[in-house]
């Protein structure tokens, strides 16, 4: 079983490790306050909901194809399912 290793790196920030077997792969994601507030999470721990979206991902993707760099903004543009199961995740 792979492992998600989320470190802060700024206001809204996060650097993320996921180790797939033998592959790790690193990337940068951006937690828009902005989106947080509109799908009413915005007293969720964002660390939390780095995790969260990262287990939505890798349950559609390998790691290897996730962006190196990217906000949470972006998901619901290809998997518009994340819109609803992030918040049912994180309840």
């Amino acid at each position: 079983m792979g492992g998600i290793r989320i470190t802060p790196a700024g206001p809204h920030e996060f650097g993320v490790e996921v180790t797939e077997g033998q592959e790790t792969t690193s990337h940068r994601v951006l937690v828009p306050p902005s989106l947080l507030d509109d799908w009413g999470l915005e007293d969720t721990d964002s660390e939390a909901v780095v995790r969260e979206s990262f287990a939505f991902l890798m349950e559609r993707e390998p790691a290897s194809s996730i962006l190196p760099e990217f906000s949470l903004a972006i998901i619901p543009r290809y998997f518009p399912e994340y819109r609803d199961e992030l918040p049912e995740r994180l309840g």
